[in-house]
Parts: structure tokens; C-alpha cells; sequence
């Protein structure tokens, strides 16, 4: 009985607090249900809704298939060498062709160092690729930012110096803002246009029959 009328007072107290104005006149109402991200569910809505997640995937996908999405760098070095650029020309060549979409580099480096150097590192490479993807021509303003993981994500598990390890990685992130291509079935738009474009063909050539005829025959 005692445990009883122990728990019976703990529910009355509750009640009571429920029903202190102390307890809710200060909060805006659902503030009990934002876990400090509440408007994250509604921009991935809206992105879902508008075919913004759908068409960066499908992207992102083709770009990585069509085009070498890594370059790799020397060891304690931000310094493209050519293949990084040969690499780097192709990532252009295929940006180019979509100047609806947005992409960003991220910096890898190995294990060896710090991780604050590492992640300095990482950043000094991920610059040095987007500065020559703009000199190919490639607008700064849809590099959507450069981004350092330094040592934390490795190809390769490996305390000493790994070359797979030390890279940048360029990735399909979304969509220019204020580009009037950014509407619902925009990927389709896309596609659409490159099929258009990529549709002209060559006229088949024409080859010139020629007759003999016979002076003797009559007309």
C-alpha cells in the first residue's frame, strides 16, 4: 500500500507541473519536438518534391562514371602534377556541360602528421583543384566550397605514407540557386537538352549518278 500511494503522489505532482504555466508559457509552441535540426526535414522535402535529391544522385552517379573524380598528390605536397591536371581538364570538360549544377572538392592527406597540419593540408589541396578548375573556365561561384577532411577519411588504413590517400575528390552537391533550369524535372530538362543538342546528325552524302548515253540513239 505504501508503494502505492507513493506512486499515486508522484503522478499527482506531474499533473500539477503539467498544469503550471511556469512550465510551457516560456517555450513557443512544439518546442518540445525540435531536436535543433526542425528545419531540415522540410528543405529535404522540399528538395524530394522539386526532384532535387533525385536529379544530384542520378549526377553525381554519371559524373563519377563518365570522368575520374580523384587526383592524387605528392607526398607533404599541395602541387598539381600533369596528370592532376590532365584529370582536372576532364572534370572541366564534363562541368561544362551542366552549368545548372554545383560541385564541391574535398582534401584528403595520409597518416602521417598531425591532424591539424593534415587538415591544413587537405585544404591547401582541395584549393589548388578548384583554382584550376576556374582557370578552365569553370565559374568559382558554383565550387560550392572547398572542404579539408585531412586525415580522417583514408582509402588506404595505413600509418605510413600512401599516395591513395593523399588526394581531392570532386562530388555533384546540388543545384545553382538562381539558375531558371532549377525547377521540378530539372534532371529530365537536362537530359532532355543534351539529346537535343547531341541529336543533329550528318546528312548522308549524295552520289552523283552518271549516264552514259549513246550519240546514236534517237531522242
Amino acid at each position: 500500500m505504501r508503494a502505492v500511494g507513493t506512486l499515486l503522489a508522484g503522478v499527482a505532482l506531474l499533473a500539477l507541473a503539467a498544469c503550471d504555466p511556469s512550465t510551457f508559457t516560456s517555450r513557443e509552441a512544439g518546442s518540445e519536438v525540435d531536436e535543433g535540426g526542425f528545419g531540415n526535414p522540410n528543405m529535404n522535402n522540399q528538395m524530394l518534391m522539386t526532384g532535387q535529391i533525385e536529379a544530384t544522385v542520378a549526377l553525381g552517379n554519371r559524373f563519377a562514371k563518365e570522368v575520374p573524380t580523384t587526383i592524387t598528390f605528392a607526398f607533404n605536397s599541395a602541387e598539381l602534377s600533369e596528370s592532376a591536371r590532365a584529370t582536372l581538364r576532364k572534370q572541366a570538360g564534363w562541368i561544362r556541360q551542366f552549368p545548372e549544377v554545383r560541385f564541391r572538392v574535398y582534401g584528403h592527406t595520409d597518416l602521417v602528421g598531425s591532424n591539424a597540419y593534415n587538415k591544413s593540408l587537405g585544404l591547401r589541396r582541395a584549393k589548388a583543384a578548384v583554382a584550376y578548375l576556374v582557370s578552365q573556365g569553370i565559374g568559382s561561384a558554383r565550387l560550392e566550397a572547398v572542404v579539408s577532411y585531412g586525415k580522417t577519411h583514408p582509402v588506404i588504413q595505413t600509418p605510413g605514407p600512401e599516395e591513395r590517400n593523399r588526394r581531392t575528390v570532386t562530388e555533384v552537391t546540388g543545384f545553382v540557386g538562381n539558375n531558371p533550369m532549377v525547377l521540378n524535372g530539372k534532371y529530365a530538362e537536362i537530359v532532355f537538352r543534351e539529346y537535343v543538342e547531341g541529336a543533329t546528325r550528318p546528312h548522308p552524302e549524295t552520289t552523283e549518278i552518271k549516264t552514259e548515253v549513246d550519240p546514236s540513239a534517237g531522242n
